[in-house]
């Protein structure tokens, strides 16, 4: 009876991934890519069905002093539907905790860009570490909490060249370690690369 109690749940929990994984619905996913990948095109494809979405958009804001970024805050605005809400914050972790239908949040690479600046990190202010530590920790615990279906985008940074500099590294290292943790607590994970999408298992 145990044996057969044990080969239930498991049929049980692998259909209930399987449900998870290819509903209509995909509870948490992230979606991960490199530059100009089509990441962000694909997250926005899966929660396209959706009449009501909350759009995050954690990165600065487009300013005169860098056309280059607001040329491509104003594309990706462009192609986002009339009746998704955007949201510009940092505060990532009280927009999951308070969200009550879909969310997308696009993206987590530009999101830790803005911490690692307030929390210091850039500039090696005293503590800059302590605080960081506790900004990812906030956000993982309410991706994890998260009720809602959630998608985020982003950066696969583990692939390429070795940054020449402090900063670089940096990024690179803490955003890797971001992508496995949420990765951990996502119902799928996709990898965009070329346009090309692979669900990972």
């Amino acid at each position: 009876m145990t044996k057969l109690t044990h080969r239930l749940a498991g049929y049980l929990e692998t259909l209930a991934r399987a449900l998870r994984r290819y509903g209509r619905d995909d509870g948490k996913v992230l979606v991960l890519g490199g530059v100009r990948s089509g990441k962000s095109r694909h997250a926005e494809r899966l929660v396209a069905h959706h009449p009501h979405l909350v759009y995050v958009a954690p990165g600065l804001p487009p300013s005169a002093e860098d056309p280059e970024w607001a040329a491509r805050v104003a594309a990706h605005k462009a192609r986002r539907p009339s009746h998704w809400k955007t949201v510009e914050t940092t505060d990532l972790p009280g927009v999951l905790r308070s969200a009550t239908g879909p969310v997308l949040i696009d993206c987590l690479g530009t999101w830790l860009s803005r911490v690692l600046d307030e929390v210091g990190a850039w500039t090696q202010k005293s503590g800059w570490e302590l605080r960081l530590d506790e900004r990812l920790e906030d956000f993982l615990v309410a991706w994890a909490q998260a009720r809602v279906p959630v998608v985020a985008v982003s950066n696969e940074v583990g692939s390429g060249v070795v940054p020449a500099t402090v900063s670089g590294r940096l990024f690179r290292d803490v955003l890797g370690a971001l992508n496995s943790r949420v990765s951990a607590e996502s119902d799928r994970v996709l990898l965009v690369v070329a346009g090309r999408v692979l669900d990972l298992p």
